[in-house]
């Protein structure tokens, strides 16, 4: 098989475009996901009656239905009762909606790992309990959940795959329509891979620094 590698250099600007496109999906979902879940992190640590249940279900639905179904629903179901929302708008809604589920059970983890001791230190010289969240709780919640986060985090990215089911032109949505116009299969599929290990590689590698280097920095100090 003999590669056509005048094509994919022709096509490499498009490729480059579309990861980005991917990259920019991702990163501003994990920050939405971010802003989501330490709402939910403040509420299920001051026990809010009534949103307290409404974030639980949340992380269930999140946890246990497919990104690619809740694309549909948003983005083919609503219309049907007169709610038509643009592509890329569908996409921040679901993927906010999957990732604020995902982390908010990273940090709910990272706040059960903080030992009574220290919230019953805070209180007994005089915090507040929002001064207890913010400075002493959440602090040392979110440090013992960055491995887990971290790995969410490259979870959310690679779940940008899904979001050409609803015609956001990311890299397999780029991917499969030039293999539908010039049927150069291999080429396209061996230019996406590359990209993806390009995006990917790197990536892994700085958060596991990051990570490594964090986790240091807490057990010298």
């Amino acid at each position: 098989m003999q590669l056509d590698t005048d094509f994919m250099t022709r096509h490499i600007p498009d490729f480059v475009h579309a990861a980005g496109l991917s990259l920019s999906i991702g990163g501003i979902a994990i920050l939405l996901s971010l802003s989501v879940a330490c709402i939910y992190s403040a509420i299920l640590f001051f026990q809010v009656p009534i949103l307290k249940g409404f974030v639980r279900a949340h992380v269930e639905v999140a946890r246990n239905t497919p990104l690619l179904i809740q694309l549909f629903f948003l983005y083919y179901g609503l219309p049907s009762i007169g709610i038509k929302l643009s592509s890329m708008t569908v996409v921040f809604i679901a993927m906010t909606f999957l990732g604020g589920g995902y982390f908010t059970e990273v940090f709910r983890s990272g706040l059960d790992a903080v030992t009574k001791t220290q919230a019953e230190s805070g209180l007994a010289l005089g915090l507040s309990r929002m001064q207890l969240f913010r400075y002493v709780i959440m602090p040392q919640a979110f440090r013992i959940s960055i491995p887990a986060l971290f790995a969410n985090f490259i979870f959310l990215l690679k779940e940008t795959t899904i979001v050409s089911a609803v015609a956001v032109p990311e890299l397999l949505y780029t991917t499969t329509s030039y293999i539908s116009l010039y049927y150069k299969t291999y080429e396209m599929l061996l230019m996406m891979t590359i990209c993806y290990l390009i995006i990917f590689l790197p990536l892994s590698f700085l958060l596991s620094c990051i990570e490594r280097r964090y986790q240091y920095g807490t057990h010298g100090h």
